[in-house]
């Protein structure tokens, strides 16, 4: 018996050490809407901007900037995840009161790599004084730990000689770590060689685009074929990202070809992250929609993160999706296939509007003339049992029901002032909200331009009813 229960009590306690050191679950499926705020698993905003992500084991380490209320630098933030959706805080990994240097900055595109030879996490930003963008400097930090604090190491130009602002990291299949940034006023892209220790420059290996007046630098390898995606210098609006492809670091590059819209889906590259899993390898675009560029902060920022596919093996493509599955176990990643429609009032012919092309959540709904702008265009995505949520194109919020008001608010699909029941007769479509039952309406039947849309008894009216257009 003393036997038995000994054996037992080993199995047991074997048991409980390998669930002690078996690490997380693996991952499931996991859907991403685009274009919002991410939250943590406390709710607060993921204030991880202009950063990157670095794989260690099986989570995802995500670090970025968070900023003051001036807009200098508070933090370099670090979040960890293991399905690219459910992020967990782990530390303010570099802060201003980590170094006297820091103690007024800016602090941009903090971006972190791992160097095997010294067992060390090195990261790598843009620097500047806190009130100008004098001077463009690269700067280290390094960690033993990847979500530990970071040990600032300086600020310097590269080589002594070279502005250094926009910037990103990248470590080759022989372990050779590379840093890229714009250089000269943002008008030509450096690609330096770090030092074995991946702490310091080495030498300038190529400028491939002098004059081309490129900033936000994304490099990443695909079946031996270097890319690298940027983006026009703006300020904080969006542009036209584009691309160039080399089978070595030193070139001989590509020209840049353009790649998705006119603004990036209203984003700046951040960050290309390979997702690697059991069914090969898929390529994640990370945008930041600069809160800057809609009237508000960088801590007000949203993302936008997109598939890339790839025509050949030295082209590529990035199309919008509303939302975006992710399985990281499989290593795939697919856009929602989503069709846009306005809804056009039948009494005046003006479409279902958001006012100013707002991004903010409490914008009211108004109609207006119909101009195809993304703030008239809505997907009606399906939430079960009839219902749809109205989800706004440009800004990636839904249409809610409000006691006097519609607005669009951060997508609940829970909400039933979110959700609406759609009903055809003929060529309109009436819209009547879950919550209170009654239908999406023009106040007081007003033909003009700016007349707010609220919600009403069901009455048949044409101020009721809508054209679903393309």
């Amino acid at each position: 018996m003393r036997r038995a229960y000994a054996v037992l009590l080993t199995l047991c306690l074997a048991l409980a050490g390998a669930l002690a050191t078996a690490g997380p679950a693996q991952a499931a499926p996991q859907t991403i809407a685009n274009g919002i705020q991410f939250t943590d698993g406390s709710g607060s905003p993921v204030h991880a901007h202009g950063g990157g992500v670095l794989k260690v084991g099986a989570y995802y380490y995500w670090f970025g900037e968070h900023r003051n209320a001036d807009n200098t630098f508070r933090s370099v933030d670090a979040y960890r995840s293991t399905d690219l959706k459910n992020w967990e805080f782990r530390n303010h990994v570099l802060t201003e009161d980590s170094h006297p240097e820091l103690a007024t900055a800016n602090i941009e595109r903090p971006k972190v790599m791992y160097n095997a030879s010294t067992g060390q996490f090195v990261m790598w930003m843009h620097k500047e004084n806190g009130s100008d963008y004098s001077e463009a400097r690269a700067a280290v930090a390094v960690s033993g730990t990847v979500d530990g604090d970071y040990t600032w190491r300086g600020s310097f130009r590269p080589l002594g000689q070279h502005m250094s602002r926009d910037i990103t990291v990248f470590t080759d299949t022989d372990g050779t770590g590379y840093m890229v940034s714009a250089a000269r006023e943002n008008y030509d892209l450096h690609i330096y060689r770090l030092t074995a220790d991946h702490t310091g420059i080495a030498s300038l290996v190529a400028n491939p685009w002098p004059g081309g007046h490129r900033e936000a630098p994304a490099l990443f390898k695909r079946n031996g074929v270097y890319f690298m995606l940027t983006s026009g210098a703006t300020g904080w609006s969006p542009n036209q990202q584009r691309y160039a492809t080399a089978t070595s670091l030193s070139g001989p590059w590509s020209a840049m070809r353009d790649v998705g819209d006119s603004t990036a889906f209203g984003s700046q590259t951040a960050y290309v992250l390979p997702v690697q899993g059991t069914s090969g390898t898929s390529y994640l675009y990370l945008g930041d929609r600069w809160g800057n560029s809609f009237g508000g902060t960088v801590n007000d920022s949203r993302y936008v993160w997109l598939p890339l596919t790839f025509p050949s093996a030295t082209s590529m493509s990035m199309s919008w999706s509303p939302e975006i599955t992710v399985d990281t176990a499989a290593g795939t990643v697919a856009g929602t296939a989503a069709t846009y429609h306005t809804l056009i009032a039948r009494h005046s012919g003006r479409c279902a509007d958001v006012t100013g092309q707002s991004l903010w959540q409490g914008a009211q709904i108004k109609q207006y003339g119909c101009n195809g702008g993304g703030n008239q265009k809505y997907w009606f995505k399906s939430v079960g049992g009839g219902y749809h949520q109205l989800v706004v194109r440009n800004s990636g919020l839904c249409v809610r029901e409000n006691a006097s008001t519609v607005t669009q608010e951060d997508c609940d699909a829970s909400a039933t002032g979110q959700q609406w029941a759609v009903t055809t007769t003929g060529s309109y479509v009436t819209l009547r909200s879950r919550a209170t039952g009654e239908c999406l309406d023009v106040n007081g039947a007003s033909t003009a331009d700016s007349a707010a849309i609220i919600t009403y008894t069901c009455n048949g009216g044409t101020n009721q009813q809508w054209t679903r257009g393309t």
